[in-house]
């Protein structure tokens, strides 16, 4: 009897591990295909990124290219004088994790920037290092994000030649947030690619990264294109590399303007007439959408009247005693039930940098509509700068407060 269930069990145990070694070779195979389709796509994207998105080549000048980004190298600077890439909708989907495996660019023959460039680090007894930071971060030109749909691409971002010297407040916030701004963009609309050219602005007089072992140059300006060939519009990008309070449509500028700037013509093949479509506009409100896409740049500081504020100047006013005068544009409005009347400037709900509350009670002293007729005018608000939930607010109790703009 004994022997009889050991030789039941036994069996079971063979059937078993049959089934687990099938298994195996199962997922091995799904592994195996799996692999194959990312080839498929990556090699798709980068026929159309060779054909619509590589800038013209000069002379002298050897395009690099990797499974997902392509690139010209500057010897003299020790970074890429471009990097261009496809933003693929297949981001919707991407869940692979930041690899962080940061080295050398092998295909860069003169040899590329290297991890002494920004850091050293010393060996301690205790077998963890001690780092000494030289100030900056190792900041992407195409973003590691953007590969998320891709274990191959994400990893080959962290390329060497794919960095340049990027101050932390620069490199995680405008930075970060103008790359976010075009992954959302893809994310609102799942069918479309987007194709981008990052790079620093290279001069002969940027100041270098003297305790490296390349010589590195550190760019005071980073610019980002990103074009949309199917519905033919196109914008672009140029920040200066310093901790900045502006949002990112303070920066908007055209292609055509980067390549006067630059002297690179980023997309040799566009015909006369999607020149003038994609490289001289800059209206980035065709690239918004929801309730974001009335936002505006704040107004320049040195187009306001005297003793006027932007709407990013108005948080230094926390707690001043005295009443300022805050200047921006209406970009929305909303009147609740109650009868109190929200107004916000430049930026709107949830994502307001200044906001205006015209309580019910004093509605009364308005001559006006005040959330139909200042919607979309350019207005200063005059009133003590109070904090709500971080924001700064203003309570115009009459319409003298608010002064309209010509």
């Amino acid at each position: 009897m004994f022997a009889s269930v050991n030789f039941y069990a036994q069996s079971d145990t063979i059937s078993i591990n049959k089934v687990l070694d099938e298994l195996k070779v199962v997922e091995n195979k799904r592994d195996s295909l799996l692999n194959c389709i990312e080839d498929i796509k990556l090699n798709n994207l980068k026929s159309q990124l060779l054909a619509k998105g590589i800038p013209e080549l000069l002379e002298g000048e050897t395009l690099i290219c990797h499974s997902a980004f392509c690139l010209v190298y500057s010897e003299e600077h020790e970074v890429a004088k471009w990097v261009a890439h496809v933003l693929s909708n297949e981001i919707v989907n991407g869940n692979v994790s930041r690899s962080n495996d940061f080295r050398i660019d092998t295909l860069i023959i003169t040899g590329s920037s290297q991890e002494e460039d920004y850091f050293v680090k010393e060996l301690k007894e205790d077998g963890s290092y001690k780092y000494d930071g030289f100030g900056y971060d190792r900041g992407h030109l195409a973003p590691s994000a953007d590969f998320r749909w891709s274990e191959k691409a994400l990893s080959e971002s962290y390329f060497y030649s794919n960095m340049t010297p990027q101050l932390p407040d620069f490199n995680r916030e405008i930075w970060a947030d103008l790359e976010s701004f075009l992954r959302a963009h893809v994310y609102n609309n799942p069918t479309k690619d987007l194709f981008v050219i990052t790079a620093p602005v290279l001069t002969d007089n940027l100041p270098k990264q003297t305790r490296g072992v390349n010589n590195m140059s550190i760019p005071e300006l980073h610019y980002k294109i990103a074009v949309d060939f199917e519905d033919e519009k196109g914008i672009a990008f140029l920040i200066p590399q310093k901790y900045n309070d502006y949002p990112i449509e303070s920066f908007v500028v055209s292609i055509d303007s980067l390549e006067t700037l630059t002297g690179i013509n980023f997309y040799p093949n566009l015909s006369e007439n999607q020149e003038k479509k994609i490289e001289a506009n800059s209206d980035i409100t065709v690239w918004r959408s929801g309730k974001a896409k009335n936002d505006v740049a704040p107004l320049s500081p040195e187009d306001l009247p005297r003793n006027c504020y932007n709407t990013i100047q108005a948080k230094q006013f926390y707690d001043y005693p005295k009443e300022v005068s805050i200047c921006g544009t209406v970009v929305s409005t909303h009147k609740s039930r109650n009868g109190h009347i929200f107004i916000n400037l430049d930026k709107a709900f949830p994502n307001q940098v200044f906001s205006a509350t015209i309580w019910k009670s004093n509605v009364v002293n308005y001559s006006y509509e005040p959330e139909v007729f200042l919607l979309n005018k350019k207005v200063c608000i005059k009133g003590k700068i109070q904090d709500y939930q971080g924001t700064p607010s203003i309570y115009p109790e009459n319409e003298k407060a608010i002064k309209i703009l010509e």
